[in-house]
């Protein structure tokens, strides 16, 4: 059974073997050489290339346009000058017609303080003031009636003068008379005695002259006296108007009025300070790296997005750029004259005009934005 069975497999394994020596002995034919991927698909490979080239155009030109140009930092907010208000004179505060963060224009009321005890002495000052007045009128009359008493003892003088000069010709002539034998010894001695009297008379209206002259100085002293204390007066109900005035607080410009600490029965000391008032006019402070600055000049545009109002893109022109960083500035600068000296990049204050700032939101100082500044346009 066995060798029947081994039989039958060699008889079914002659006709394959035979098969494959067959095709052994056939001669190998070439295989076909198949085309490479550009000869398959050449318009395919064009398009692609054209494709990537315009992507790189457009790449490089985007970057040119929209990236290159432009420089942005994020170390940025709004700047104002802002400052106290303070009051100039102590009170009671009598009213206070504003509240917080409420806009207010030039001259609008901020703060009064009680003005009785100033009005007052302002009506003191002026009483003085018309009691100097008075003092510099009674010298001016004092002066007029001086100079006319110099005028009257000038007068006098002068008739005293012709009266001693008769008298000196009388006396002469009696004397001639006497020595020819024509008049008498009682005609000199009398005309003698006028001239002397006439004499004393002239002595005592030059006497006159020279007091009337003193008073006149006197008065015109008291008259200058009078003008001073009047010019004292003066000032002080200058000084009382002035504090009068002070008792009622005013804006000096257009602004609003934040952090308001003055109350109606509160009592303020002179100096001390009762609100800050923000002006109208703010602007944008961006710190640049000295880096940023290369091509940054004045009047280049600017656009603007404010972090609290990020819907609100805002548009303005760079105003200037400060000569120096902002550590130079400081209150403490920085010491680089160290043997411990690190380089870093410093910061640059650049200050930024906005055209117009929006009216539906409020925009304040110290409110972070992000300037982009258009350095190189046109390229």
């Amino acid at each position: 059974m066995a060798d029947n069975q081994t039989t039958i497999m060699e008889t079914q394994e002659r006709p394959q073997q035979k098969a494959r020596d067959e095709s052994d002995r056939q001669p190998t034919q070439p295989q076909e050489k198949r085309p490479s991927l550009i000869r398959r698909h050449p318009l395919w490979i064009l398009f692609g290339i054209v494709i990537l080239a315009v992507l790189i155009v457009a790449g490089w030109f985007a970057w040119k346009i929209f990236f290159y140009p432009y420089e942005s930092t994020d170390d940025a907010f709004v700047d104002a000058r802002s400052f106290s208000v303070a009051a100039k004179v102590s009170g009671y505060v009598a009213d206070v017609p504003v509240t917080d963060n409420q806009h207010v224009k030039a001259g609008d009321v901020i703060l009064k303080i009680d003005p009785r005890d100033y009005q007052i002495a302002l009506d003191q000052a002026n009483s003085q003031v018309e009691v100097a007045k008075a003092s510099v009128d009674s010298a001016s009359a004092q002066i007029e009636a001086s100079t006319a008493a110099v005028d009257v003892a000038k007068a006098q003088q002068n008739s005293a003068n012709a009266a001693l000069q008769y008298a000196q010709e009388e006396a002469n002539r009696q004397q001639q008379l006497v020595k020819t034998g024509s008049g008498s010894l009682q005609s000199v001695q009398q005309a003698t005695a006028t001239l002397q009297q006439d004499q004393a008379s002239l002595a005592q209206m030059q006497a006159n002259v020279t007091s009337a002259l003193k008073n006149k100085s006197v008065s015109e002293a008291q008259k200058s006296s009078a003008l001073a204390s009047l010019k004292q007066a003066q000032a002080q109900a200058e000084e009382a108007q002035q504090n009068l005035n002070y008792t009622t607080i005013t804006a000096a410009q257009p602004g609003r009025v934040v952090r308001l600490t003055g109350a109606k029965g509160q009592f303020v000391d002179a100096g001390q300070a009762v609100a800050t008032f923000v002006p109208d006019e703010i602007w944008i402070t961006a710190n640049f790296k000295e880096t940023q600055l290369t091509d940054m000049r004045a009047g280049q545009p600017v656009d603007v997005t404010i972090d609290a109002y990020p819907d609100h893109t805002l548009h303005g022109k760079v105003a200037s750029v400060q000569p120096g960083s902002g550590t130079a500035f400081s209150l403490l600068p920085a010491e680089n004259a160290t043997g411990n000296y690190v380089k870093v990049t410093q910061r640059v204050p650049v200050k930024i005009l906005v055209d117009k700032w929006p009216a539906d939101v409020a925009i304040g100082p110290g409110m972070s934005v992000v300037p982009t500044v258009t350095v190189r346009p046109g390229n």
